[in-house]
């Protein structure tokens, strides 16, 4: 993917400065920065890079006796995930999160099926089954068998210190193999949306992937039970790494990896059960709306990628469009929400 470097020269200098530059710059499209020598960098994808949207946010910047200038120039091609590349990551544990709203989520989804007899068992069972699930993110070069359970999670949980095996029932591996493309399960956003997946029954769903990077939620929600996944995503070198994880996951023959933005969602039939999409906030309220046209009756919409300040915004833009909030997430300030189509 091609990047622009964009050199902030903030005068004076100082470190509360360059964060609310930062913040700023954030509302046309940088992802990341640097800092150095007294110099902010920011780091943005070149089709995403809304120029007239940074000078405009500059030029009204709540900094008294501080001006900001800047120069933009081309970022050096190279593959951003290189050292992870080289050295790999520990594997990740994400476990379940809150019991109640799983527990709200069955009651919603099966309020009918409860008048029946039995199914109140049945519905005990799939809780008790999903609190025990837990995603296990690997490289190759780190195996789940060569990990104790107890090493990897929470010192609060009470899983035991038996050797990881990727058969377990309650454990879902994906091993990730990234190239190019954001998404190892490192990532707070990465991790909440794995989360979130957790508490979701995803039994024969269909499932979307807006912006689908290595593939990782994709993949997870194949794993958890969907039936098919279909994921998008600007650039190229992160659909070929989708395809890529997927076959080395082993469910290449349920998912469908697409290049392209949500436009791409128009040649697409039909729709889903679960959308996710971890973009940055800019791109998740102007496609919102596309998205919730391609949501079935019912859906749910997993959102993150975004910052706990921006929920407001985010929630006003779902509540327009007929979505409701039922469950928010916080971790170091970036969050994640969950919304279901009425």
């Amino acid at each position: 993917m091609k990047y622009y470097e964009v050199k902030f020269n903030i005068q004076p200098y100082s470190d509360d400065a360059a964060d609310i530059v930062a913040a700023i710059a954030g509302e046309a499209g940088f992802e990341s920065f640097d800092t150095a020598d007294g110099t902010l960098t920011g780091y943005v994808q070149q089709p995403l890079f809304d120029e007239p949207l940074l000078r405009q946010l500059l030029d009204t910047c709540p900094l008294p006796d501080v001006s900001v200038a800047y120069t933009v120039g081309e970022a050096e091609d190279r593959d951003w995930n290189e050292q992870w590349e080289q050295e790999g990551f520990e594997p990740i544990v994400v476990e379940k999160r809150r019991e109640e709203n799983i527990k709200r989520r069955e009651e919603r989804g099966e309020r009918r099926e409860n008048s029946e007899k039995g199914s109140e068992k049945r519905r005990e069972e799939n809780i008790k089954r999903r609190e025990e699930r837990i995603i296990l993110i690997h490289d190759g070069r780190h195996l789940p068998e060569d990990y104790s359970l107890s090493s990897l999670l929470s010192p609060l949980s009470s899983k035991t210190d038996s050797p990881l095996s990727s058969n377990s029932d309650s454990i879902i591996a994906i091993e990730i193999d990234a190239h190019l493309a954001f998404g190892t399960g490192t990532h707070e956003t990465t991790r909440m949306m794995c989360g979130a997946l957790l508490e979701l029954d995803l039994t024969g769903k269909r499932v979307l992937d807006c912006g689908t990077g290595t593939g990782i939620l994709a993949i997870a929600a194949l794993k958890l039970g969907a039936r098919e996944a279909v994921g998008y995503d600007i650039d190229e070198w992160s659909v070929d790494n989708a395809r890529h994880n997927a076959v080395i996951n082993g469910v290449d023959d349920r998912l469908t990896a697409l290049l392209g933005d949500a436009s791409i969602l128009n040649k697409v039939e039909g729709t889903f059960d679960i959308v996710m999409a971890n973009i940055n906030r800019n791109i998740l309220l102007a496609d919102m709306a596309v998205f919730v046209t391609k949501m079935a009756p019912g859906a749910t919409l997993l959102l993150s990628g975004f910052y706990t300040e921006d929920i407001p915004l985010l929630v006003a833009k779902a509540e327009e469009l007929g979505l409701t909030l039922t469950a928010q997430h916080e971790d170091e300030n970036w969050a994640e929400l969950s919304l279901d189509k009425r």
